[in-house]
């Protein structure tokens, strides 16, 4: 065989099978590895540096609820769900697991919990954002509200980790004695699992995760003395504030040590899920909540019902966002169960508009786990404005259509500070439901873009860890949702909104 020839061969192999670092004798393109632990299950995927999903595991997650208000995990089972998934992940990669390079660790916000910093074991479990357990907490606070809004981007609200810290003191034994020790650390989830995964490192909470807390300054960057100081915690039980984009340690994979550099909070990375954010947008995930992220390029400096929040964040500075939350998205289905005979979730997804129109859809508050912004109502009970109706599928419309209206409330807030926003990029496997997409688009008069993309908060937090490159291509699909004219649900938008106006008075 001539040189040419077999040039030509080893060539056509390569196209053949991919493989082209073994047949060219060069190392092969690195991997990304995102950890993303939910409130369902742990996922551990793997993505190249062009935003190609290579492979994934996932280690369910149980929740555990006691009345309407206590949503916890147990520590030590969220901990092994997420070692699961990194073993499965690495086991399906075999040798290539070698060729990861970087990973990153995306977590629920306002989730905190308790442990001892000398053998870093859980003291608590885990407190989920979901839970609402101590309000009382914050009863002395009331008068200074505005000034806490203005410190944290936030309002006052038992979902965030203040309160939970502040019960876990009061009424935990073992974290009591830690306390007095000096033994003690609190913070958000993540910095608990970095204690874990990554040896030899310092308690440290990243900036998207400790402004969850009610205890940070988003101007500052860092834990807020007045706030420590009114709830009473001390800053030394408290991690080492740091940015998102931070020098966490090594996390050691079987037969292979990799640097995890981006800790950051679910959300806060789906905005990232299809490259660089654009500033025209709102980014929609849709799941258990509704949560919308508006980008901006600097912290905003007029009043606002919704949240600032922190997207990312490193050495040169920080992005911000406007947020919207709803608390009862999935949630809302799952609360309407018992009281239909349909797999509701399957009924919201298949249900489309032509159907919705020919039913009597009652207007339905929507008050399953609180009502976030920007109404701010922690305890509101769920009921429909008019006596249940009969039909069962009128029920589900009028949940999904309670959804959709807390989301154009939202937008609307958005839309008040930024008045140039053109689209909505929709993710979440709520998503999926074509009524709930078209709703939002004739509620709010702006397009709807539904992506196909499965894992938005991991596949934002692999272009993260990627360092955002320009090359980034993640593929996905999208379907878009117009505006139409829909009178009948206009008016009970216009019904729902005078209801939510009366009772946040």
């Amino acid at each position: 065989m001539q040189r040419d020839d077999f040039n030509w061969l080893i060539n056509e192999l390569r196209g053949l099978t991919g493989d082209l670092g073994q047949l060219a004798g060069r190392d092969e393109p690195d991997l990304l590895l995102a950890i993303d632990q939910g409130g369902h299950a742990s996922r551990a995927i793997v993505f190249d540096r062009s935003g190609r999903e290579v492979a994934e595991a996932l280690a369910p997650v149980s929740t555990y609820r006691s009345g309407s208000d206590r949503v916890e995990h147990v520590a030590t089972e969220v901990l092994e769900s997420i070692r699961t998934a990194l073993g499965e992940v690495c086991q399906s990669l075999g040798t290539d697991t070698r060729r990861i390079t970087a990973a990153g660790l995306a977590t629920q916000r306002s989730s905190i919990v308790c442990w001892d910093k000398r053998t870093r074991a859980a003291l608590s479990p885990v407190l989920s954002w979901q839970d609402r357990r101590n309000p009382a907490a914050l009863k002395d606070w009331q008068s200074r509200e505005k000034e806490i809004r203005r410190i944290t981007g936030l309002p006052l609200s038992p979902h965030y980790g203040a309160s939970k810290i502040r019960w876990c003191l009061d009424e935990l034994p073992a974290v009591r004695d830690a306390a007095s020790h000096g033994h003690l650390v609190v913070g958000p989830l993540a910095s608990w699992l970095l204690q874990q995964l990554v040896p030899g490192q310092p308690a440290v909470a990243d900036a998207a995760n400790a402004s969850r807390t009610l205890l940070w300054d988003i101007a500052l960057g860092d834990w807020s003395p007045e706030l420590l100081e009114l709830a009473g915690i001390p800053v030394s039980v408290l991690p080492l504030s740091v940015p998102t984009h931070h020098a966490f340690g090594v996390l050691p994979l079987p037969e292979h040590e990799v640097p995890l550099v981006v800790c950051t909070g679910d959300q806060s990375a789906v905005p990232f899920a299809h490259g660089r954010p654009d500033d025209h947008s709102i980014y929609l995930n849709i799941g258990t909540g509704a949560f919308l992220q508006c980008p901006l390029a600097r912290a905003p400096d007029r009043p606002t019902n919704l949240l600032r929040s922190v997207l990312a964040s490193d050495a040169d500075g920080v992005r911000y966002s406007l947020e919207g939350t709803v608390n009862g998205a999935g949630s809302a289905l799952s609360w309407i169960d018992d009281q239909t005979g349909l797999d509701d979730h399957r009924a919201a997804r298949s249900l489309t508009r032509d159907q919705a129109a020919d039913l009597a859809t009652p207007v339905f508050l929507n008050g399953v786990s609180g009502v976030g912004s920007p109404y701010w109502i922690p305890q509101l009970p769920s009921r429909f404005l008019d006596d249940a109706p009969a039909d069962e599928l009128a029920k589900v419309a009028a949940v999904v259509e309670s959804i959709a209206f807390l989301i154009a409330a939202n937008v609307t807030e958005m839309r008040a500070v930024e008045p140039g926003l053109e689209r909505i990029v929709a993710v979440g496997g709520l998503s999926e439901s074509d009524y709930l997409c078209s709703c939002i688009a004739d509620l709010t008069g702006l397009v709807v873009e539904r992506s196909s993309l499965r894992e938005a908060t991991a596949a934002g937090l692999a272009f993260l860890v990627a360092g955002m490159p320009a090359t980034w291509s993640q593929v996905a699909r999208m379907e878009r949702f117009t505006t139409t004219h829909h009178p009948a649900l206009a008016g009970r938008y216009q019904r729902w909104q005078q209801a939510m106006g009366e009772l946040s008075a």
